[in-house]
C-alpha cells in the first residue's frame, strides 16, 4: 500500500502551471519532526485539486495532505538526478482563516468556513 499522511504549513506561495492541457501544482510543507528539526518535502497536485490549491493555499497554512509517493528521475547537468515526491489525492483544511488585522471583519471567503455552534455535541445521535 503506497499511503502517505502529512500536517503541516505551507513555506511558501504554491507553483501553478499548466503541462499538456492539465493543470499543476506543487508546493512544499514544513513537517516537524519527532525530536527536532523539520523535513520539507515536495507536494505535487493535478487537474481539480491544483485548481483547488491555487485558489485556496497559501504560504503559512497548516493543511494536512493524504497521498502518495511517488519517485522518477531526469538526466541533470551532472548526470541522472532522482525525485520523491508526494502526490495529492485529499486536502485537509485544518484551520479557519484569520481576521483582517485593520476592520477585524472576516476575511473574504469566510463563508467557505463552517461555524459549528458551542454545545452541539450534546444534540448529535452519535459520538
Amino acid at each position: 500500500m503506497n499511503l502517505t499522511i502529512s500536517i503541516g504549513r505551507l513555506t511558501a506561495e504554491p507553483s501553478v502551471a499548466t503541462v499538456k492541457d492539465t493543470k499543476k501544482a506543487e508546493f512544499n510543507l514544513a513537517l516537524d519532526r519527532q525530536k527536532e528539526g523539520a523535513d520539507f518535502p515536495r507536494f505535487v497536485a493535478w487537474d481539480k485539486k491544483a485548481e483547488l490549491v491555487e485558489k485556496y493555499l497559501h504560504k503559512g497554512m497548516r493543511v494536512g495532505i493524504e497521498g502518495r509517493i511517488h519517485t522518477g528521475s531526469y538526466e541533470g547537468k551532472n548526470g541522472k538526478v532522482y525525485t520523491t515526491d508526494v502526490w495529492v489525492d485529499k486536502i485537509h483544511f485544518l484551520e479557519k482563516k484569520q481576521a483582517d488585522e485593520t476592520t477585524g471583519q472576516p476575511e473574504e471567503n469566510e463563508a467557505d468556513f463552517v461555524s459549528i455552534p458551542d454545545g452541539i455535541d450534546e444534540e448529535l445521535p452519535f459520538n
